[in-house]
């Protein structure tokens, strides 16, 4: 068997590649499923955060500070350990994906709250009075004026940011969550080959290409455009 030969029935042995294909299509959608779930409730909860925090009350603001800064400096595979495997021995027990959903979902809120922040507080103090004395309350003038210029500001960092999170899906392997990467390492172990590895890489850059080219059409669209 020449080198190239070894290489091809490594990697790309259309026997193995043939017989766990569907199982990693399933682990396909799982890993979609998890990646929309976490994107929708992480920014949905950050942006609620960045507005709590913008009333500006002082107990309400130290606990938000506290949150992010917890989130955002644990180590993902930590914080999914702890809860995973420690939880039960406190009488919760909660399924590998609940946990996986639950941990990323908070990591991305984290982000996503400092992100938003950032952009609040960089929309200049006229903004607000302009909004207020046409008479909008505090509340309508966050939303209505405020809050979607931060979200364009803020979107460049939050797409990116919301990628990295939707691949570290691929960590819910360690407590047995059946995405892609679950899939492919069983499924090299049983065959002795690394070819649905291979079929996962695959996998990951078709997935996730998408939200790559969609990130930077937003990124584009919703630029600030100089005079």
């Amino acid at each position: 068997m020449t080198p190239l030969e070894r290489f091809l029935d490594t990697f790309f042995n259309a026997a193995v590649l043939a017989k766990y294909a569907p199982a990693i299509l399933q682990g396909v959608w799982v890993t979609v499923e998890l990646s929309v779930l976490i994107v929708l409730s992480g920014i949905a909860l950050g942006g609620l955060l960045a507005c709590v925090r913008a009333y500006r009350v002082r107990l309400l603001s130290f606990g938000i500070v506290i949150f992010a800064d917890i989130f955002r400096a644990l180590p993902p595979l930590v914080l999914i350990l702890i809860v995973y495997f420690g939880l039960p021995n406190a009488g919760i027990f909660l399924s590998s994906f609940v946990v996986l959903y639950a941990i990323l979902t908070l990591i991305l809120a984290a982000f996503a709250e400092e992100i938003l922040w950032a952009g609040i507080t960089s929309v200049a103090k006229g903004q607000w009075e302009a909004a207020r004395s046409t008479g909008l309350g505090f509340t309508q003038a966050l939303l209505w004026v405020v809050l979607p210029q931060a979200v364009r500001l803020a979107i460049p960092p939050l797409t990116n940011r919301a990628i990295a999170i939707t691949k570290m899906t691929a960590l819910g392997t360690v407590i047995g969550v059946p995405d892609i990467l679950n899939q492919a390492t069983t499924a090299q172990s049983f065959s002795g080959n690394a070819s649905p590895l291979m079929l996962a890489a695959v996998a990951y850059v078709l997935l996730f290409m998408p939200f790559v080219v969609l990130s930077r059409w937003l990124e584009s669209r919703f630029a600030w455009r100089k005079v």
